[in-house]
């Protein structure tokens, strides 16, 4: 079982924080050092991730790890493609399925997929068939905030 969590608990938290460096102001320097936890990432709930952020589809975004080199959040909901010019992004799907765009392809992903965004990469989620998608996001470096670009 323990080792269940582990396995489940690494990939969760490199994805959380690739979706949350979006929203990661550049003052990540200043963040707190890290404390040794365990985070039930697949039983939060929308309200425990947090509010939907504003003009991005229905994403919420909860910081879950934040250093100068990278963050880890737990991200639901969908979000228009967009790419990011200087971070690397890497999202491990907790829970829903569907299609995924990747590049210039949708893509179809369930539970379990690990998706690595190399930045300048278009990326978004496009369409849930099973449930919200839900995803550990990991940003390598943080996301500075201006750095999203909605592709249509």
């Amino acid at each position: 079982m323990r080792r269940y969590v582990l396995l489940a608990a690494v990939p969760a938290a490199f994805a959380a924080g690739l979706l949350s460096s979006h929203l990661i102001p550049s003052a990540v320097a200043q963040a707190a050092p890290l404390t040794p936890q365990i985070i039930d990432v697949g039983a939060m709930t929308d309200e425990q991730i947090g509010k939907l952020v504003p003009n991005v589809g229905t994403l919420r975004s909860r910081t879950l790890v934040a250093t100068q080199n990278g963050t880890v959040a737990v991200q639901s909901g969908n979000v228009p493609r967009h790419t990011h010019q200087d971070a690397d992004e890497i999202q491990y799907v907790i829970s829903g399925s569907g299609t995924f765009w990747l590049g210039d392809q949708q893509r179809e992903v369930h539970p379990g997929d690990l998706i690595v965004i190399p930045r300048g990469t278009v990326h978004a989620g496009s369409q849930n068939t099973n449930g919200e998608f839900k995803v550990l996001a990991i940003k390598l470096p943080p996301q500075a905030p201006n750095d999203i670009q909605w592709v249509k």
